[in-house]
């Protein structure tokens, strides 16, 4: 178990491992949220101690430079794609193959910089504890907000999506990683945890109608973008309550 853990966690960061094939990670992406804890422990505990000696902004900096370092920016490429996938008038066809173009178009590019600005900002609002709060349960709700878009939506087309969206309606899996998620959520976030979970469910099937709506279903690319807008939303929310 071990072993699958750890290709799940290579597939999600830059950390490699054996035995990182589609198939074998899909099968196993219910414990996408321990990757999430993983991630949020490790980035968290960062932000945490330079919260003591540089000034929020600087450590707001730091943190979202080790988030793309850690995750290798796997999922905000996703986001860019998704960007331009949604600009593209026309068909399902056309718009996905804009998204699969590996040019990046100029919506990818402004949904990256605004959505770095938006973190930065948003993490130069919390310091200490609570930035370590925020950190970590943003990060166990963006790997679940993927596995629930899994479960529910559809594959637009054939690509490395499908595995993960035929595996994830096994309903048990699910369940598994809903109570992977819940736990940590509600001993650490609290009552907060528990509007940052509705605020990211709420946003995941917001996502998964444009989407089937845009490109019939979805893909890769949505799956990344989800984790990103989720991450955001949900340091949003910690900060504003």
């Amino acid at each position: 178990m071990l072993r699958e853990i750890g290709s799940v966690f290579s597939f999600l960061t830059i950390f490699p491992s054996s035995n990182t094939t589609l198939e074998n990670i899909a099968k196993y992406m219910y414990v996408f949220p321990v990757v999430g804890i993983v991630i949020g422990l490790l980035i968290g505990s960062f932000g945490f101690g330079l919260s003591f000696f540089l000034d929020p902004l600087l450590v707001s900096l730091l943190v979202v430079a080790s988030i793309a370092i850690v995750t290798g920016i796997h999922h905000a490429d996703g986001l860019a794609d998704f960007a331009d996938g949604l600009m593209v008038k026309g068909s399902h066809e056309k718009k996905i193959k804009a998204m699969k173009d590996l040019s990046t178009g100029s919506a990818g590019i402004v949904a990256i910089v605004l959505y770095l600005i938006g973190l930065i900002v948003t993490i130069s609002l919390t310091n200490g504890f609570d930035l370590f709060k925020a950190i970590l349960i943003s990060e166990i709700l963006a790997k679940f907000s993927m596995v629930l878009m899994a479960s529910l939506g559809n594959s637009a087309s054939l690509g490395s999506n499908s595995p993960f969206v035929k595996i994830m309606k096994d309903k048990k899996k699910l369940s598994a990683a809903f109570i992977i998620m819940l736990i940590p959520v509600i001993v650490i976030g609290e009552s907060v945890g528990l509007v940052m979970l509705g605020v990211a469910v709420t946003l995941t099937i917001f996502l998964l109608a444009v989407s089937t709506r845009s490109f019939g279903g979805i893909t890769g690319d949505v799956l990344g973008a989800t984790n990103e807008f989720t991450r955001l939303a949900s340091l949003m929310v910690f900060v504003s309550i």
